[in-house]
């Protein structure tokens, strides 16, 4: 077997994990029968015996007891920002994530929480995952389900794609939606048949506004208890580094106060958002960029060019199959900013020499974005940026050959093929639907692609988000792209050192080797030895940091 160890002197480990399987994600040393850690380093990793030499009196010997020690999940795509406030917020995710199965289970889950908590009126009741797609007979929430209820609550029921959400007659007012408003562009509020009358669904950027006034935490208090309690959702997962994913300038405030107040125990990589960008400079240039402080560090900038195709809002090369989301014939989505903005943006972002993530779910979307990049980054297109298309749903082959070619990284969302692959074969046909996250064809083509939960879109389920890029078997048990299913070994690289490498931090994470922290998760059972559809009921047992154990699963 083969085995590594740091540079002398010989130091003794603090801790040395033995005992189980131990898979590195490394292919110079695919496993290994233990491992030391030292001041939160990994320090060698090799056979049981020949690691003896760094057990001293103090070290402490960790048997693994037939369980899998992994290096711990790297979040490629997520809103760590939500995690803080979903805490007091209605979970109203389909099942089997949630109850959400209809619009009267919806508000019987609303008026369940509003009565446990005794919430005041006046006061805003938010929920989140609602997915009009399982909704029985294409019937969908509005306003006045809400209304009949909560006349005098403003409620907000946030659509599953975070792209928007269900307002009642409260919440309509409290953000100014009258039938005179107009819709802007890019976005979408859904009208009452036969009116004008805003109907409850607001999406796109017609919600930025209400995304932006949402309440934060706001007293130290408040921001700590509110991070201990988003961070403690992310080491349940068995992740160490969370990303977030569309930094407004308030909400990189309250992050900052946290990692002051010194109570982050997992890392933050988090991208202020293009419209936010000029505020956030102000107090953070270019140049504090990409480094740590205090487990918090920007990782560059978010644009966003489309919506989400389960809300009919990703823009595509051709129509939708069922018409917009508001019935809108030949509807073939929208781009959420114009072309000639999008493309000073990406040429903006590029100059500061600073990473850019860019959302694109529709193959129109990525044909705008690879114009962009192609006038921003014009005399120097494949210059390795690390440009991150997130989502990259639709994407076509012939555009995968481009990322290729501009060393752009695709971080996909195979989730979809579970989540939303009935809604996907209605709204696009089941060929474009098959094609979805296509991880195989990436792999293939040279591209290191990640995968990602878009959280809280899909839950905050490592496990579950492998087994789908296996897998790739719809909530109705048919399989979407069986040509594009990955080994479990792909699918953890996609989790783990193809993040790292994503952040600029392969060096440091991402798989189990002398030198990297030793950021660690331990399973029960072997991702890599269960039988594939058994790979979402693997539990995350424990989870390291810096080899502290920050999450701990009561036995």
């Amino acid at each position: 077997m083969n085995f590594s160890f740091a540079a002398s002197p010989v130091q003794f480990a603090d801790t040395i994990y033995y005992g189980g399987d131990i898979v590195t994600v490394n292919d110079q040393q695919a496993s290994a029968e233990a491992l030391a850690v030292k001041d939160g380093v990994i320090v060698a990793v090799g056979e049981r015996k020949a690691l003896a030499q760094f057990k001293g009196h103090k070290t402490k010997m960790v048997n693994l007891r037939g369980q899998t020690l992994l290096p711990a999940f790297m979040d490629a795509h997520s809103h760590y920002i939500n995690s803080l406030s979903v805490a007091n917020q209605v979970n109203v995710y389909a099942p089997p994530a949630g109850p959400g199965t209809s619009p009267e289970s919806i508000v019987a889950e609303l008026k369940k929480f509003v009565k446990a908590h005794k919430i005041p009126k006046g006061v805003l009741i938010q929920a989140y995952g609602y997915d009009e797609n399982v909704m029985p007979e294409g019937r969908q929430l509005n306003r006045d389900h809400l209304d009949a209820v909560f006349p005098d609550h403003p409620v907000l029921v946030n659509h599953v794609s975070m792209h928007g959400g269900v307002l009642n007659s409260a919440a309509m007012k409290k953000w100014k939606f009258t039938a005179e408003m107009q819709t802007p562009p890019g976005g979408v509020i859904l009208r009452k048949p036969g009116t004008a009358e805003p109907y409850g669904l607001i999406m796109e950027t017609a919600f930025l506004p209400v995304f932006a006034d949402l309440p934060k935490p706001e007293t130290d208090e408040e921001i700590i208890a509110a991070t201990r309690a988003g961070q403690m959702m992310y080491a349940r997962a068995g992740i160490t580094t969370a990303h977030e994913g569309a930094t407004h300038a308030a909400d990189l405030k309250v992050m900052q106060k946290a990692s002051k107040a010194g109570v982050n125990i997992i890392d933050v990589v988090a991208y202020p958002f293009i419209t936010d960008l000029e505020e956030v400079l102000k107090d953070n240039p270019p140049e504090s960029f990409g480094k740590y402080n205090q487990r918090l560090k920007l990782g560059g900038v978010k644009i966003t060019i489309d919506g989400s195709p389960q809300g009919k809002t990703a823009y595509f090369t051709q129509p939708y199959l069922t018409g917009g989301p508001g019935g809108e014939e030949n509807w073939t989505g929208e781009p959420t900013f114009p072309e000639e903005w999008v493309k000073k943006a990406v040429k903006q972002v590029y100059e500061l020499n600073v990473p850019l993530n860019l959302h694109a779910n529709g193959d129109a979307a990525i044909d705008l974005f690879l114009r962009a990049h192609e006038y921003a980054a014009v005399g120097d297109l494949s210059r390795d940026r690390r440009t991150t298309v997130i989502h990259s749903q639709f994407v076509r082959k012939d555009q995968m050959a481009k990322y290729a070619e501009y060393k752009i990284i695709p971080s996909l969302y195979t989730l979809h093929t579970f989540y939303f692959a009935e809604a996907h074969k209605a709204n696009r046909g089941f060929e474009q639907a098959s094609y979805l996250s296509p991880m195989r064809d990436a792999i293939d083509m040279g591209l290191h692609p990640s995968n990602h939960t878009d959280f809280v879109v899909a839950p905050l389920d490592q496990m579950f988000m492998l087994w789908s890029a296996v897998n790739r078997v719809s909530r109705a048990g048919e399989v979407y792209g069986a040509d594009q299913r990955v080994t479990p070994l792909e699918a953890l690289k996609a989790m783990t050192i193809n993040v790292a490498f994503q952040y600029k931090e392969e060096a440091s994470k991402g798989s189990l080797e002398t030198g990297k922290l030793a950021d660690l998760v331990i399973l029960d059972q072997n991702p890599l030895k269960v039988a594939p559809m058994k790979i979402k009921d693997i539990r995350v047992m424990a989870t390291i940091k810096e080899g502290k154990t920050i999450y701990q699963r009561e036995k």
